[in-house]
């Protein structure tokens, strides 16, 4: 199992590196878009880990799960808050002569 958590963590430290380059190079007329499909993917995660939650052998593995399931709704509740908050700013404003 060693080698194989070896590679895990290799892989998991070679997407953060991609992801973070992918990210900065977002312009912000994408960012609400890139923040829909970042919601989905946080849903398709939630729904994973309840899923692996429940058929888990383990209670690493069912601990796991939980962990997954609590940092992906974070991320998707964040997600549609940000998005909220820059959709707000291209709403018009009553009385201000806009």
């Amino acid at each position: 199992m060693g080698e194989e958590l070896v590679i895990a963590v290799y892989l998991l430290v070679l997407a953060a590196f991609a992801g973070f380059e992918v990210i900065t190079k977002v312009p912000p007329i994408l960012h609400t878009p890139l923040m829909s499909g970042t919601n989905a993917i946080s849903g398709i995660v939630v729904l994973g880990a309840m899923l692996i939650a429940l058929s888990g052998d383990s209670a690493l593995v069912q601990a796991l799960a939980f962990v997954a399931i609590v940092l992906a709704a974070i991320n998707a509740v964040g997600g549609f808050a940000v998005t909220d908050r820059m959709l707000e700013m291209f709403k018009r404003r009553d009385g201000d002569g806009r």
